[in-house]
């Protein structure tokens, strides 16, 4: 009976020691694969065989601030305030939800966005939600701001395996991710919540008025 306790315990205990490990590495050094890209890349492997995601990492300074500032006012005003969680976008979302009785709303933050789309899968599990907690909690206690915010941009979905900024500017735009204008950095930052669907829906009406307010959003955008 002890070891019926003890065995899922220690099992627990080292698979947080193996994420923490990796988030230790990954301070200095770029991560590889992302969980998501893995699992997009085999996806795209059943219809085609030697179907590749595409992905190009670039450096913090190689990003345009245009880019950086929409996606934080569009995903995360408070990044550069918060601990990792912004428990009252949070529970704006809940209530916003409650009331829509579905989910309209997300609440949560672009550290949280990273957990996720590093180490776990796309389901929806209460399970899965806490191992994503304990996640970004490791994330900001180990890295800065600007570390997080550099590994998110050069991860982040943004299309039909599509992933980072450098791969969206030049599928999207022809340009590189420094090269990005406001208008265009704005565009990408609002596609993030449903990147496969827009890289199919580019003209729509949504995401043209969603740009819109995330342009006049971006002054106020406080970078890390």
């Amino acid at each position: 009976m002890k070891w019926l306790v003890i065995a899922p315990l220690a099992l627990l205990v080292l698979v947080q020691l193996w994420f923490f490990l990796h988030i230790c590495w990954w301070v200095d050094h770029n991560p590889g694969m992302s969980s998501f890209m893995r699992e997009q890349q085999a996806v795209l492997r059943e219809k085609n065989p030697n179907a590749n995601i595409q992905q190009l990492w670039v450096p913090y300074d190689r990003i345009s601030n245009n880019l950086k500032r929409a996606i934080i006012a569009s995903e995360d005003a408070n990044f550069s305030e918060h601990d990792g969680v912004d428990w009252d976008a949070l529970q704006k979302a809940y209530e916003k939800n409650s009331q829509k009785h579905k989910v309209v709303r997300g609440g949560s933050t672009i550290t949280q966005q990273l957990a996720k789309n590093l180490f776990l899968s796309g389901s929806r599990s209460y399970l899965r939600k806490g191992q994503e907690l304990v996640i970004t909690y490791m994330l900001e206690a180990v890295m800065d701001k600007e570390r997080i915010f550099e590994i998110y941009l050069n991860v982040v979905e943004f299309g039909t395996g599509i992933f980072g900024a450098e791969a969206a500017a030049r599928h999207y735009y022809g340009v590189s991710a420094a090269n990005l204008g406001a208008a265009q950095a704005a565009k990408l930052a609002v596609m993030l919540p449903n990147p496969r669907f827009f890289d199919k829906h580019r003209d729509s009406g949504y995401l043209a008025r969603r740009t819109g307010v995330i342009l006049h959003r971006m002054g106020a955008a406080e970078l890390p």
